[in-house]
């Protein structure tokens, strides 16, 4: 079990990042490809995104360097996962170039106890051999992630606006209680289902949420309590495969076959753009079928500065709903 302690002022320090973070991304689909485990949920990525890889150059370098180097354990090292990359996979790159040798030969080690470790990733204390791994890993990235970086950034806009609404709702009690279907919040502790039994205690420092499309049931932090407190949780904990267009025909008869997934994706609540990515179609076209829904009452609209958010009305939810 994890057990993260609050204090009063990390209360205000609780956030949600605004993308998909390119190398926890990295991590948990590797993780993916080492188990049955939620196979099901992945169909269509590893259909149509690791499949075509699997048996080129990049896919056995994946197998046989990358799945060693992260193997899905009680460990793998913190340094592949750098806080910086919250800004992108740019400037996590960066961040694991410049990271001291001393701290990956340490991490090494840790790696070794737990899972064993192979003569490349022990040179990775050299910074050619990082710069070696960061191109494998940009590769792999651009082949198997990068391909659903819309919809994942779409998933994580509806997160955002779920967990702003629970928070506004209820507090960052209620933001907390409801994270995912493995958390307990016992104030001022979350207690999560874990790998390992271990306590976390953030000590004002706050808590970074990030929420993970590849990450599957069981939520992870990293394993040193000294580096700024992130927590990876599943976006979702039942994910099911989701169909081109609604399932109710009837829906898609009465609005369209496009305005009728719209509607769908706007449960969450959306932006214009975001909605666009989430669609497959341009801004004007989503802002053409907003504009649609709006007038049937379906949905309202609320600008905020440059932003324009698009949730349902008790109309539309009650539409869906039927």
């Amino acid at each position: 079990m994890l057990r993260i302690h609050f204090t009063p002022e990390d209360f205000a320090r609780v956030r949600v990042v605004t993308n998909p973070d390119p190398f926890w991304e990295i991590v948990c689909s590797l993780h993916r490809l080492q188990t049955s485990q939620g196979r099901w949920a992945y169909a269509e990525w590893y259909r149509n995104a690791w499949g075509p890889v699997a048996g080129t150059p990049l896919g056995r370098a994946v197998r046989r360097l990358l799945v060693p180097l992260l193997p899905r354990a009680a460990y793998f090292p913190d340094f592949l996962t750098p806080y910086e990359a919250m800004a992108g996979l740019k400037a996590g790159a960066a961040a694991i170039l410049d990271t001291p040798a001393a701290r990956i030969a340490h991490e090494l080690r840790l790696l070794d106890q737990v899972a064993g470790t192979t003569a490349w990733a022990r040179g990775l204390v050299a910074r050619e051999r990082r710069q070696e791994l960061l191109g494998l890993l940009c590769a792999y990235h651009d082949a198997v992630i990068a391909p659903y970086q819309d919809h994942m950034a779409a998933d994580i806009a509806g997160e955002r606006a779920v967990r702003g609404r629970q928070a506004l709702d209820a507090g960052v009690h209620g933001l907390l209680a409801a994270l995912t279907t493995t958390a307990r919040w016992r104030p001022p502790v979350l207690e999560l289902d874990y790998v390992v039994d271990r306590d976390l205690r953030l000590d004002g420092r706050g808590l970074c949420l990030v929420p993970s499309y590849f990450c599957w049931r069981t939520p992870i932090a990293l394993a040193e309590d000294s580096l700024p407190p992130v927590l990876v949780y599943p976006l979702h904990d039942t994910r099911r495969p989701e169909p081109d267009c609604p399932s109710d025909a009837s829906l898609c008869a009465l609005l369209g076959r496009t305005r009728a997934a719209a509607l769908q994706a706007l449960a969450l609540g959306a932006t214009t753009s975001e909605l666009a990515r989430r669609l497959g179609v341009s801004p004007a076209t989503a802002a053409h079928h907003t504009g649609v829904l709006r007038e049937a009452g379906l949905i309202t609209t609320r600008r905020s500065l440059n932003t324009v958010l698009h949730t349902l009305t008790p109309v539309g939810a009650a539409l869906l709903r039927r």
